[in-house]
């Protein structure tokens, strides 16, 4: 038996079918809602964070002479 997924709309939350023709929106308002966010600013996409041993290896690379080898 396959298995029925609970989909919500991610503005407002209701309930909404994969037939639908807004979805993963329930409707044109809240696709515009989502649209606007992004249009805003108010969602972003974070960095990449950066791993702090890259950081620890490239100073001590830089803090070497030629003499040291």
């Amino acid at each position: 038996m396959p298995k029925s997924s609970n989909l919500r709309c991610p503005i407002c939350k209701k309930a909404v079918k994969s037939s639908n023709p807004d979805y993963p929106f329930c409707s044109e308002r809240c696709r515009t809602v989502d649209l606007g966010k992004w249009a805003s600013g108010q969602y972003v996409i974070s960095s990449p964070l950066k791993d702090t041993a890259d950081e620890f290896e490239v100073e001590s690379d830089a803090g070497r002479s030629d003499d040291d080898e």
